[in-house]
């Protein structure tokens, strides 16, 4: 038994967080998963908490650590934990979605093992089974620069890096809003907004969420974990210079506000150079009927006197704005960081396209039931992983590749089919897929295993002479990007992670009722040079539960 091995078992047995010093270190983490009651808008409801967490626990990495999380669930319905942004190279088996693991029991533990291999930035993780997202346990995941590794700014000290979780609520909880969904209803309006867990008030009575102190410079990380809405995020009396966004640095601009949509991540500069005293931070919500939902929290400088002023800085209006806004985003060529190299070239634009794929959203009624499509076809998971069964060479007796074509019908989606929607995709592909949204409100689009190249978001319909609009030199690698109302958005990227991996709308309900996909970046070598084996660990479920394993990759 390595060493490594035997100070892991040691530190799951007594729940303690550890750090093993080798090659690559481990960080080890014991989550118990529970239910809670608390009330975030003033409501006693059911939460869904981590260790006792509302949010959870933030997982502190550094590039190529090893993160060895073991998950008790003990809550009554199956669970998983996915890993936004995290791109498991060669490792799809820990991406937690139900297209590639089995979910975790009721009453037993699982161990996911990942490594945060050639990746910095500001990630979150989330729940991807059923509505558990609408319950909680979701929380921050920092992956730090290595010391060796310059990063085109001054490091903010240890501890005045924040991370601020900003999402809308609902007082119902995730079962009864389950039960909505399946009922054939959308959801309506949330009933709030929360930053870190709490909507604030605007007494200036409140506990500070933060201090600062003057003069210093602190790196907040603004994360919208949550289900359906885009929110801004503003600092009183304050500037924000954005310096890295989903794993990117980027172009030091400086922002009075940002647009964070459902699944981004952005890593943002303040200096405390204000009057000494308390301001708050505001989050609200965009593009909702109505007059906006609003949180609050307050920060306060140390030593200061005077509460904020209850004058709350105005968000902007429109999506417009927000287009605006993507359009300034721009990557730091300059900054030494772990990025992505494609086809061994950092310029991306050069790169001859080998596939378009065109994926058009839709909303329609199947059996009287609501469903969300994507080219018509509107995903169900099968009860065995689609992993599994490829692995298990048995894909066959589970579903049925390119259901979905590449295209969309040339006419209206009217009839969607209900069906496993797995692609099957060619190793190593340079591809150009272009996200088409003819509905009127605003979607966000989300790739496991991967970043892309956000190139375009525009109004209108895509046509290929809307490649001229492409941002070819330095557009942000990341893995989301929202496409607005009656608009168009375009990512160019490479299919050189073997394994399964979701593409999915962010928006939960959506992800919920179909509107997702897998894709099978299948390697025939079957070889550990391109993708890693099913772990040991792995619990089993569906056709493949009694099956014999086959014979493993090696290299």
């Amino acid at each position: 038994m390595t060493s490594a091995v035997l100070v892991f078992l040691l530190c799951l047995t007594a729940g303690a967080l550890t750090t093993v010093h080798g090659e690559d270190p481990y960080l080890f983490y014991t989550w118990n998963i529970t239910y809670g009651t608390i009330s975030p808008l003033g409501v006693p409801q059911q939460v869904i908490l981590i260790n006792g967490q509302f949010p959870g626990p933030t997982i502190n990495s550094t590039t190529n650590n090893n993160v060895i999380v073991n998950v008790f669930n003990n809550i009554d319905e199956p669970f998983l934990l996915t890993w936004s942004g995290i791109q498991h190279r060669k490792n799809s088996w820990q991406d937690g979605v139900l297209g590639t693991m089995c979910p975790i029991a009721p009453g037993t533990n699982y161990t996911y093992h990942f490594q945060v291999k050639d990746q910095i930035g500001t990630y979150m993780y989330y729940p991807s089974t059923a509505l558990h997202r609408a319950g909680g346990a979701f929380g921050g995941l920092n992956v730090h620069s290595r010391s060796v590794i310059p990063i085109p700014y001054t490091l903010p000290l240890e501890n005045d890096d924040f991370y601020v979780l900003i999402n809308d609520w609902y007082t119902k909880s995730h079962s009864e809003l389950r039960k909505i969904l399946d009922s054939g209803r959308t959801l309506a309006r949330p009933q709030g907004v929360l930053i870190n867990g709490q909507s604030g008030k605007t007494d200036g009575k409140g506990k500070p969420l933060f201090t600062l102190k003057p003069g210093r410079t602190y790196k907040f990380r603004i994360c919208n974990p949550g289900l359906r809405t885009s929110l801004n995020f503003r600092i009183q009396g304050h500037n924000m210079k954005l310096v890295e966004m989903e794993g990117s640095h980027v172009v030091q601009n400086v922002y009075e506000s940002l647009d964070v949509h459902v699944g981004q991540c952005y890593s943002v500069l303040v200096k405390a150079d204000q009057k000494p005293k308390d301001y708050y931070l505001v989050a609200s919500s965009r593009f909702l009927k109505g007059e906006p939902l609003m949180a609050t929290g307050l920060i306060s400088y140390k030593g200061g006197k005077g509460p904020a002023s209850p004058e709350l800085p105005k968000g902007p209006a429109g999506w417009a704005w927000s287009l605006n806004q993507f359009r300034t985003f721009r990557w730091n060529l300059t900054a030494s960081a772990a990025r992505p190299n494609p086809q061994g070239s950092y310029h991306y634009g050069e790169i001859n396209i080998t596939q378009t794929y065109k994926f058009v959203s839709s909303a329609n009624k199947v059996d009287g039931k609501l469903r969300y499509a994507i080219n018509g076809v509107s995903h169900v998971n099968p009860t065995t992983p689609p992993k599994f069964a490829e692995y298990y060479g048995v894909p066959e007796k589970v579903f049925k590749y390119d259901v979905m074509s590449i295209t969309p019908p040339a006419e209206k989606i009217t009839k969607v089919i209900v069906d496993a929607n797995i692609r099957n995709v060619t190793f190593h592909d340079f591809v150009e897929i272009i996200f088409e949204n003819h509905e009127n409100t605003i979607q966000s689009w989300k790739i496991d295993g991967y970043s892309f190249f956000a190139v375009a978001v525009e109004p209108g319909t895509w046509t290929p002479e809307k490649r001229k609009n492409y941002n070819l030199q330095d557009a942000v690698s990341r893995h989301t990007v929202q496409v607005f109302p009656k608009s168009w958005a375009a990512i160019l990227l490479t299919f050189d992670n073997a394994g399964m991996w979701n593409i999915r709308s962010e928006l939960t309900e959506r992800t919920y009722l179909g509107q997702q996909l897998y894709i099978s970046v299948y390697s025939p070598r079957r070889s550990l040079k391109e993708e890693y084996n099913l772990p040991d660990n792995a619990p089993l479920c569906g056709i493949v539960a009694d099956m014999k394993k086959p014979k493993p990759y090696n290299l």
